[in-house]
Order: C-alpha cells, then structure tokens, then sequence
C-alpha cells in the first residue's frame, strides 16, 4: 500500500512540481537508482555515467547506437540541498585503484546532459534535443522506511517483535530479547532503558544484514545509517512487546517509544517521500540474488518480502504532461538481478527468472496501474571473463577473474592479485525451488546449515558465489584507457531513458 500523506503534503508535492516545471530549461527525467544494501548502486550510477560520458560499447542503447547521441557532459548539481554524488572518485577507486566503491550511506545526485538527434525528421527540424538525467541515488533500506508512514507504533512494534522471534532470526535477536524481558511498556518513561533497547535493537538489526545472513526486512533504515542524526532522540526507541492495538499510558516507557517513532516518521521519513522521492520519474532497483541465494531460503523469503513492500511504496502510473506537473509517477520500473558476472551466461535467463519470481505480484499490481515493469540481470561493472575448465572428465562453462583479498574457497584464501578459474555451479531452473530447504535425515535444513558434501548432494555441485576485484581497464594504441566493460547496462539505458531520446 502507498504512503499515506496529508493533504498539505500532497499540495506540498503538487506545488514543488510545478515550479520545478516552469523553472526548467529544458527537457527533464528524473531517475531514482535504489537497491538494499551492497546490490550495487555506486558502482551502478558511476559504469552509467562513465560509459556516456567515455562513449563506451552500448550497442543495444539505441540513441548511442545509431549516432544519434552527439554529446553527454556532467552538469552542476541542481539541487543546492542534496550532496553531489562523487562521481570522480567513484571512478578513481574503479579504474586507477581497483577497488569497489563504499556503499551509499546517504541520498546524492548527479545531473548528467544528453545531446541528441531526434529519430523523427519532423523533430529535427526543431534543431538538436536536449536531456537532463538527474540520477538519484538512496539507500534501499530508506525506502522500507515509508511502509511506516502507514503504521502506528503498535502496530509496527508487534510486526518488528514477531518477525524478530522467526526460527532464522530469533539467535540474532538474542540480545535485545533478552534486553525486553522483564520490561513493563507502562513502567514510568526512563531515558536510560530508552538507549538501552535501542542499542540492542540496532545491533540486532546489524546483525541481521552480515552476509552470512543477508536478511532485507530491516527498518528503521537510518537505524543502521544515522548519518547526522546519530544519539538524537528520533533514532533512540525500539519496539516493545504489546499488542497492534495498545494504547500506551501518558508519560510511560511505551509512550516515550511512541512519541520518538512519530518523530522519526514525521522529521526522516515523510521528508524524504516528499522531497525526494515523490519526484521521481523513473526508477531502477538493484537486487542481489547472489548474496540471498548464498544465504538460503530464508534470506530469500526475507528478500521476497522487502521487494514486494519497495514496490508497494511506489506511485506507479502512466505518465503525461498534467501528471508530470500535479503529481508524478513513475511509469517505468527496472529490476535489475546484479553482478549478473559472477555466472556464466548460460545461467542468466535463470536469475532472470528468480527474480521474476520474487517480483512477481507486486510487479503485476504496478503494471495494473499503468507503469511499465521489467526484469534483466546486469552488471553495471563486469569484473570476470567466460571460460571453460575441467572436472571430473566435464568440461564446464566457467569464469575467471580476481578474488577480493580475504575471499575463501575450500580453505584456500585469496590475495587479491591472483586470477583463479571457478565453476560457480548452476542456478536452479525452477524459480519455486529455492524456496525449499533440502530434506535430510528426515527434516528440513537452511542451506547455510549444510556441509560441502550435502551441497553436492543438493545441488550436483556446489554454489559458490565469490567477489571479484574490478577489472584491468584495457588501452587504445593512443594509451586511453576505455570504458568500464559491463553486461546488459546498454538495454537497462534504453529501458529507463530511450523513449526521451526519440
């Protein structure tokens, strides 16, 4: 269900469109970049914006294919209020160090012109075409956040404490469990057990995100990135144990809880809808298969969960030039299955198909609605080679690159200058499977519960998903060093940009 906002907030929106209308120059597409953490979103904006502004191999990007694409440049930040994003040392830690960038910590963005040739003659005659791309980039789990415009605290404490007692999550949640025993939500408002669950509660939120759990379900998102609101008041509550519709007695524990929630949704959340969000016309959400696949079921349910409530934050709809001024919508949504490099593209149309699984229901209520939505697995950075190896007699489809440093396979641990072969293992091809733990000794078993053998067992061979260090950029004769190699980044462009582009 989308956020629910006031009637101020809604003509608040209306008002900040149109003026963003009449001020504008030239033509305009807001594009929000989102997945949860580690899916990508760094990497993602930087290979884009480098590979327009390089003019990289885009061949399935149709302004850039067929020459119609004249020119891309980076513009100032158009917003004075928004930090830029770092797109130059993005680009410095990719292609001079080689290593990845840090995960987005707090909303940038970054406006980038497109010069262009109408395809249509008649267009033409009204001289070059012009673009602003304004690049948005947010933290996924900030976009979880707006489920909570439409809960009370109540209610979204008895969510947080049942989904906290799941077999998958109850051991992490051990701490703070233990910190809510013996707690008394009507005992007398006290600012010391206040940070006391708070700090436990955050911690077990960490926890739940490591990637030996990769668990999605996590807000309040500024829990785990506080930015300049760490200690203050809007981020010290937690969930207590009461019921959905409890009603906390005045100047008790659970009323302190409460008041410090609304804060949190009225001076983090609705900001964000409102300013930042709400103004979107396109949007692209980064999903790591990889990681959940890794994780096991669980993670993936988890997964599954957290994308149907990122689509249900959404206001989809088929845009036009009166919507564009009263009330965006977002008519175009691309979920992206990313580091798509680390199988062999035999595999693709499986993630593919994971992924539309995953999506499946909310995609189709976004699609009622008149958005378009689209499934494609991508890497914005392609960090391995295709190759073929050798086992047992086989000769298997594999890829090659360089393990970060500390990356571990069969004991042997990586340095992070040596090139190695792997056989990843093969996606399932049935979507409806990763879901069912393997049945052993009689009882359903976590993938993460199975020693190497089982796996095999499982699976025929095992799944190993590494990280890889991005790639040596190859040289021109002239010594010019060329765009950053990716897969699919050219049909995620004409996807989200081509049609403005005609």
């Amino acid at each position: 269900m989308a956020p629910t906002l006031s009637f101020a907030d809604e003509a608040r929106i209306a008002f900040d469109n149109i003026l963003e209308g009449v001020l504008g120059h030239s033509a305009q597409l807001r594009l929000g970049v989102t997945g949860l953490s580690r899916a990508g979103k760094t990497v993602f904006i930087t290979a884009l914006v480098h590979n327009l502004l390089h003019g990289g191999r885009l061949p399935l990007f149709d302004a850039h294919a067929s020459g119609r694409l004249s020119g891309a440049r980076l513009q100032p930040q158009p917003d004075d209020a928004v930090p830029r994003f770092d797109y130059e040392a993005h680009v410095k830690n990719l292609v001079d160090r080689r290593v990845w960038p840090r995960s987005t910590r707090r909303i940038s963005e970054l406006r980038v012109t497109l010069e262009y040739e109408s395809a249509s003659g008649w267009k033409r005659t009204f001289g070059a075409g012009r673009l602003d791309l304004d690049i948005v980039d947010y933290p996924g789990e900030w976009l979880l956040d707006l489920a909570l415009l439409n809960k009370s605290y109540a209610e979204w404490s008895a969510e947080a404490v049942t989904m906290s007692r799941e077999p998958h999550r109850k051991g992490l949640a051990a701490a703070w469990h233990a910190s809510l025993k013996g707690v008394d939500p009507q005992a007398e408002e006290d600012e010391t057990k206040a940070r006391e669950l708070a700090a436990a509660f955050t911690a077990y939120l960490r926890a739940a995100r490591a990637d030996e759990h990769a668990l999605s379900m996590l807000p309040p998102g500024r829990f785990l990135m506080p930015g300049d609101l760490e200690g203050s008041p809007a981020l010290t509550f937690s969930p207590l144990d009461i019921g959905p519709g409890a009603e906390p007695e005045p100047g008790s524990l659970a009323a302190m809880m409460a008041r410090r929630y609304e804060s949190y949704r009225t001076h983090v959340v609705k900001p964000f809808f409102r300013e930042h969000f709400a103004r979107l016309d396109r949007q692209i959400v980064l999903v790591d298969m990889l990681a959940a696949l890794n994780a096991g079921p669980a993670a993936l349910r988890d997964l599954e969960q957290a994308l149907a409530d990122v689509l249900a934050c959404f206001r989809p709809g088929r845009s036009n030039w009166l919507t564009s001024i009263l009330s965006r919508r977002i008519d175009k949504i691309l979920f992206a299955a990313t580091k798509a490099d680390h199988v062999h593209r035999s595999d693709h149309d499986n993630l593919a198909a994971l992924l539309a699984r995953l999506t499946d229901k909310a995609a189709k209520r976004a699609a009622f609605a008149g958005a378009e939505v689209h499934v494609m697995p991508l890497a914005a950075v392609r960090a391995t080679r295709e190759v073929t190896v050798t086992r047992d007699g086989r000769r298997l489809p594999a890829i090659a690159g360089v393990p970060l440093e500390g990356e571990e396979v069969a004991g042997e641990v990586y340095d992070g200058a040596t090139e190695i072969a792997l056989f990843p293992g093969d996606l399932p091809t049935d979507p409806e499977s990763i879901f069912e733990p393997p049945v052993l000794a009689g009882r359903p078993r976590d993938i993460a519960d199975l020693d190497d053998g089982e796996l095999a067992t499982r699976q025929g061979l095992e799944l190993r998903y590494l990280r890889f260090r991005p790639p040596k950029l190859e040289r021109t004769e002239a010594g010019v060093k060329l765009s950053l190699p990716h897969i699919r980044l050219d049909q995620a462009l004409e996807f989200l940009v081509g049609d403005r582009l005609q």
